[in-house]
């Protein structure tokens, strides 16, 4: 898991450790528009502003509520004992900002690499109700799923001074529980409030531009070294292993996932090649500093046929996970976080022959992903009866864009 956040052991950074961190934070900010062109590719011509919007929405409502409130909840002195922190403490991060300037560089380094996180765990969420949601309802749920879940959840899982499962031992490095299933679980709930678009089936999920959405996975595994290697803090040897391993795990995922669609379907497809890269960066986020770069291998062919195998289920089953959300993020996060207690360097089964770091990794799991289902799904239905969530079936049946925005994505003059 990582440590950067303690203050106590702030002083033995280096310089070229919180450059480095500074660097990290570019590559993982770099992700949320990756999202926006990954997603934005995916869905119908007439949706791609709109959809590209919800992830840059993400990134100005949570960079605000992150410096106002959001640090002090996730790394300040403790309000709720192992639960969460104080959110006074740090209130406009002045707790590591005081009036002379910085108290400290690191720390003040940290901060924003963990806003990267908190804007791009919120741009995933979005894809699961493409088409179908309208933005100042989706801002609503941002900045209300943002406090209520993801705050307290990173103080959990990344603050060893007193988040609980952090002191149980969990090892989620780069968040695949706190960020993936996380996500995944919300995305799920909001699916299932807003409920299926007019059509639901395969052939509404045809992307309209398949160009844009491998420029969306590109953009993804370049910020994810940022995203991963960041996670150690420093410039050291967990850094670099995180480093190449999550060049290894969606080359391995990708491979799979072609496999899988060749083999059910005919063809290997690009956009499948996309989707198994993400496959594999998700589920190498939680387990990248525990993994031998052999079993890393390993984990991303498992997390790339397996999230091949359940791309489609949300067809058999009836919801309307619009970019397959879910089948990426939750599923992924859940392979990459509990592989951790199987092959994990000195803490997994086949290191130390016992199950307990196998039984903490899944705890954590299951407790992170009942929480954020129901929360989302709680805060989802309240926005819906309320405002209201879901776009007029007219507006969501003919052109998204223009009806939120006033724009299209795509303007061609004779």
């Amino acid at each position: 898991m990582p440590i950067f956040h303690v203050a106590a052991e702030a002083a033995t950074y280096t310089q070229a450790d919180t450059l480095w961190l500074m660097v990290a934070t570019i590559l993982a900010l770099l992700m949320a528009p990756g999202v926006a062109f990954f997603y934005g590719g995916l869905v119908r011509v007439t949706s791609v502003v709109s959809m590209m919007m919800m992830s840059f929405g993400a990134m100005a409502v949570v960079g605000v509520l992150w410096v106002l409130i959001g640090y002090g909840v996730a790394f300040g002195s403790p309000l709720i004992p192992h639960w969460i922190g104080d959110p006074f403490t740090d209130l406009g991060l002045s707790g590591i900002i005081g009036p002379g300037g910085t108290v400290d560089i690191h720390l003040v380094a940290v901060a924003a690499f963990q806003a990267a996180f908190a804007i791009d765990v919120v741009a995933l969420i979005s894809g699961a109700i493409a088409d179908r949601a309208k933005f100042g309802s989706w801002l609503i749920f941002a900045a209300v799923w943002s406090i209520l879940v993801y705050f307290p959840v990173a103080h959990w899982i990344f603050d060893p001074a007193d988040g609980w499962a952090a002191q149980m031992g969990v090892n989620d490095f780069a968040g695949g529980v706190a960020v993936h299933v996380n996500a995944g679980a919300a995305a799920l709930a909001l699916a299932l409030v807003l409920g299926k678009r007019n059509g639901f089936g395969k052939g509404l999920d045809k992307p309209h531009n398949v160009p844009l959405t491998m420029l969306g996975a590109g953009l993804l595994w370049i910020g994810w070294f940022g995203f991963n290697a960041g996670s150690a803090g420093a410039v050291d040897g967990t850094a670099l292993l995180a480093f190449i391993n999550t060049l290894v795990a969606p080359a391995a995922s990708i491979l799979a996932w072609l496999a899988v669609e060749k083999i059910k379907d005919g063809k290997p497809t690009s956009v499948g090649a996309a989707s198994g890269l993400v496959a594999g960066l998700v589920a190498a986020a939680p387990s990248c500093n525990v993994l031998t770069p052999g079993w890393t291998l390993v984990l991303g062919a498992i997390a790339g046929a397996v999230c091949a195998l359940v791309a489609d289920l949300r067809y058999k089953i009836g919801i309307d996970d619009s970019l397959n959300v879910v089948g990426l993020h939750l599923v992924g996060g859940v392979i990459g976080t509990l592989f951790v207690g199987v092959a994990g360097i000195g803490i997994g089964f086949l290191a130390t022959g016992s199950l307990v770091q196998f039984g903490v990794q899944t705890l954590v799991t299951v407790v992170v992903m009942c929480y954020s289902f129901g929360m989302a799904w709680l805060i989802g239905t309240g926005i819906e009866r309320t405002v209201g969530f879901r776009l007029a079936p007219d507006e969501a049946g003919t052109a998204p864009d223009v009806a939120i925005h006033g724009e299209e994505a795509y303007t061609l003059q004779a």
